[in-house]
This record gives structure tokens, sequence and C-alpha cells, in this order.
């Protein structure tokens, strides 16, 4: 059924947290009467100036980004939360470097017993421009080194017996299909792969398209981006994060031009493929190919920054713990591609990003206000980063992950927003990482104290935990989940799965991702009262979350 209690200006009171009207009348009261209500007109005003045309898209670096930028500074000043960027500010600038692949100079051939075949950029094969060089060549003997992955917890060394020093490595795209979804969505991800690659003396790095890979994302489709210029953030020491000057080039090769890599080796590529789709261990050997790759890029260095303030907290020992709350206030700027329109009407080219993630934002921004109205403050503190660069990457909650504004050890969790749908009466969450670490219990508890359900992941074959910006908290050993709007809705007559899968197909990084959407501002409401509980409910609890015992991301990156 409706939430009763959802209006268009308000949703939170004493009565609701209480219990009162509700089946749960046992629910001990959080938050003082005299607490602010959540506002959905507030909410709405927010994404509305957020995914306005004039900001064109929040590209990352761009001038529209600063304007959202200054815009999230002045909330923050007039709740009267702290500035807690660099030099006194709210803001941490994060220079980026910019790498252009210059247009003819990507060249890549494929030396073998039969002779040389050359490959034809984008039909054959992509690569991307150096962050590092702005000219790259290398030639090198190859080694098939199966999906590149080593994982001994799950019993995976693609690299056992091989030698890789001084050569290029190949391998396939994925990960064994016998990994778990979230663990196996880091193992096999493109940079855990050439890490391992690196460290073992590679000097190259060939990934293989695959028919597995062709069905669900075609290489043509691919092909389309290979041109987008590539960021990266710049350290303290004025180098790119990440990258790895022992790989002097790189490429992405379509499945049916990498067979020549193959010729003469000990298996061919079609038998390779075969396991791949039947999900068969495959094992790395020797290949008898010798490779040379070239390119040429130029750089551009450009600045946008993170904002980031503190509500202090009310405990003199624990107010020196922060709760984070995280949202990307960036989105992918002005384009031609994605929707249709009708003949003689005005192309959109500009990507608003109302729900991905001006929403999340407007939530995060709403959910600050709430916890600053509070007579009592949490016990812990509450730090709101709002950050630049998560399309291109997750690279601006990275670089605030590795140049943290308070010291990492005393972040004890992190709740990420990021594309919250909106669209429906929401009856559950699902907060994907829930079942990593203690902060399961923590969010189905704080939700459950409004009527809201904790729900599993229902799409694990999409790895959502490693996919937004908590993950740069994960990396960085803090317990983290992002939370978004679950499939059950309180209307029975709307399927609120059937609205999200509409969503991704239709309007995810479309232009139609705008104000205009079926947004349902008392679900806005709901979702900001839900995420205000749950900061709450970390902030005063008498421990700070913990990994679970034995948890594979907790033993790989805690503190």
């Amino acid at each position: 059924m409706k939430f009763k209690l959802f209006t268009s200006a308000s949703l939170l009171s004493i009565a609701v947290l209480t219990g009162c009207g509700q089946q749960n009348a046992k629910t001990e009261p959080t938050v003082s009467a005299q607490s602010e209500k959540v506002n959905a007109e507030r909410i709405k005003a927010h994404v509305e100036f957020l995914a306005d045309d004039t900001l064109k898209g929040r590209d990352t670096g761009s001038e529209g980004h600063q304007i959202a930028a200054n815009y999230v500074k002045s909330n923050f000043k007039q709740l009267g939360l702290l500035p807690q960027g660099e030099h006194g500010t709210y803001e941490q600038v994060v220079t980026f470097r910019k790498a252009f692949l210059e247009d003819g100079s990507a060249k890549m051939s494929i030396e073998n017993a039969d002779g040389t075949v050359s490959l034809t950029f984008q039909d054959d094969f992509i690569m991307s421009g150096s962050s590092l060089e702005n000219e790259s060549m290398v030639q090198a003997e190859t080694v098939f080194a199966g999906y590149g992955v080593i994982a001994p917890e799950f019993g995976y060394d693609d690299y056992h017996d091989l030698d890789v020093e001084g050569k290029i490595v190949v391998v396939l795209t994925g990960r064994p299909d016998d990994l778990p979804s979230e663990e196996g969505a880091h193992l096999g991800s493109g940079r855990e792969k050439i890490r391992h690659a690196a460290e073992r003396g590679a000097v190259g790095f060939i990934t293989i398209h695959t028919p597995k890979r062709e069905k669900v994302r075609s290489f043509e489709t691919s092909a389309k981006y290979a041109g987008t210029p590539r960021l990266s953030w710049v350290g303290k020491d004025g180098q790119p994060f990440g990258k790895y000057p022992e790989i002097k080039g790189g490429a992405y090769v379509h499945h049916e031009r990498a067979e020549a890599l193959f010729t003469g080796s000990e298996k061919s590529l079609t038998d390779i493929f075969a396991r791949d789709t039947a999900n068969e261990s495959i094992k790395g050997f020797a290949l008898s190919a010798k490779v040379t790759m070239a390119s040429k890029s130029r750089h551009e260095e450009i600045t946008s920054p993170n904002v980031v303030a503190t509500l202090e907290g009310s405990d003199p020992v624990l107010k020196d713990e922060y709760v984070v709350f995280s949202a990307h206030l960036d989105h992918i700027g002005v384009s031609e591609h994605g929707d249709n329109h009708d003949e003689g009407e005005e192309k959109d080219t500009i990507n608003n990003g109302a729900l991905d993630n001006a929403s999340g934002v407007s939530i995060l921004l709403e959910t600050a206000r709430l916890l600053a109205s509070m007579p009592e403050k949490p016990k812990r503190s509450v730090l709101f980063v709002v950050v630049t660069g998560e399309e291109k990457g997750l690279l601006g909650s990275s670089y605030f992950a590795n140049n943290p504004t308070v010291p990492v050890m005393q972040m004890v969790a992190n709740v990420n927003l990021d594309m919250p749908l909106i669209l429906y009466p929401f009856a559950d969450v699902i907060a994907f990482g829930s079942t990593h670490s203690t902060l399961g219990g923590i969010v189905e508890s704080a939700a459950n104290k409004i009527d809201i359900s904790l729900s599993p992941d229902p799409m694990p074959e999409q790895a959502l935990f490693t996919r937004s910006d908590h993950y740069s908290f994960v990396k960085a050993g803090i317990p983290s989940v992002f939370l978004m709007t679950g499939f059950k809705s309180k209307d029975p007559e709307i399927d609120g799965g059937k609205m999200f899968g509409d969503f991704l197909k239709n309007h995810y990084h479309q232009h139609s991702d705008q104000i205009d959407l079926p947004i349902r501002w008392d679900a806005a409401a709901s979702f900001a009262e839900v995420n205000m509980m749950i900061g709450v409910e970390i902030a005063n609890g008498e421990n700070r979350p913990v990994w679970n015992e034995g948890d594979f991301f907790g033993k790989t990156f805690a503190q």
C-alpha cells in the first residue's frame, strides 16, 4: 500500500520515528520532536538547479560542474557545516591529466610463423592515449595468461609457472565464472590485471574480446568510444595515479582478429573461446607470436573540486570519528550520442543527469540539513564528501580516499548515494556491500524503524559493489555500502523492478535523464529519511562498524 505519511512538503516527524501509526509501536525515538521535517520540495529544488541546462551536464572540469560545486558549498555554509576541504575551504581541488590519442597514431602488428599481420585501429583493435608518455612503443614476445587473475583465496593463479619478464601479457576479458560476483569484479578488473602483469616484469598488456563478451557488449560498441580522452588524477609527485611505467603499450583486440597471436601455439584460440563459453578452466602458456604496438598522445591538465564539509559530533571523544556520506556531483556533459528525436526538432545534446546523480547529491544535502537541525547532534562527526570524476572512473573519490582531509583511520563507515531511482514509492532499499560488514545490520535496523525493508542485491551479475564511489573507501579499508532504492513498491499497481529496468534501458546516460521524468518527490523524501536514520544509527552506535570475520574485502584492505 502507499505510505500515507508521504507529502510534498514534509515526511519526518517524531511520530514516524517512534512508530506511531505503524505496526512497530516499540521503536524507540532517536530524533527530538523539535527536529526539522523532511522537505520534498527542497530536494526537488536542488535537483532542478543541478540538472538545469545551464550547467551543461556537469562534466568534470567544466564551468557547469564548478557552478554546481559552488551551489553545494553555499548550502553547506547555510547549514553551518564546517569546511573540511583544503586550506580552510570547502574544496579539495583535484588535478587531472587528460590523455588524448593522436589521430592516426595507433599501430599494432603481430608477427608469427606465417608472417606479419597488421591490424586496423577501431576495426581490429582499440587503445587509449598514454597518460605517462607522448610517444609509446613496445615490441616483444607474448605470453598467454588466461584471465590474468591471481586469487589464492579462490584457488586461482593464472601466472603459475609463466615467465612474463620483458614480455607482453595476453589475457581474455572477464574472469572465471565461479568467482563470487563482488569479489570477482574486483579480482577481474583491468586495474588488477595490469598490476599483476607489471609486478611480474611485463612490458605490454593485451586484452582479447571474446564471443562470450560480444553477447553482452559488442566490440563495435566499445570501438565507438576509442577516441574518448582518458583521465587520471595527478598526485603530489606530479605522476598520474595507478599507472605503471613498466607497461609500454596496451590494446584491446577483436575476438576474430586475435587468432594470429596463437599461430603455432599449443592451443588454438578457438579452443580457448570454447572453454571460456563453457566456463571451464583455462591455463596459460607461452605464445609464438611477437607483437609491436605504438601510439602518440597529447596531454592536458584540468582541475575540478571535491566539496567536503563536517557536522561536528557532540561526544567529546567520538567526535574525532567520522561517518562519511558521499555522492558524485559530476555527470557526462554534452554529447551527440543517444536519444532519438523527431524530425525538425532541435537535437538535445545535454546530459543533465537528473537521477545520475543530481538526485543523490540533493538527498545528501537534505540529509545534511536534517542532521544539522537536530537539537542534540549525533555523537560522531558526519563528513559530507561530494566528489567529482565518478563518471571518469571513480577518480574524485579515489583521490579523496588516498588524500583524505581527515585521518583515514578515523573514518568509521561510508554510505554512498548514487542514482537513487525515485520514480516509484519504494518499499525497500538495497545496500550493495551490506554482506561484507556489520553495516548490513545497521542499515536494516535503521530502515525498519520507518517501515522500509532491506533487500539482497537483485542484480549480482552487475557487481555494482565495485562500480561507484564507495569502492574507493572500501579500498582504503573503510566498511562501506552503496544505497539504492529497491524493486519493491508500496503501490501494488507499480512494478518497481520494471521501472528500474526501463530507466537503465532508456534513460541511463541518455539526454532523457532530466527533470521531466516522472520523479516521485515523496519517494525522494523517504529516501532522505532512510539515509538520515542510517547516519544517526552509525554515529550514535557504541561500536564502529567492522568487517565481517574472514570477509575478502576486509582481509584485503582493512586498516
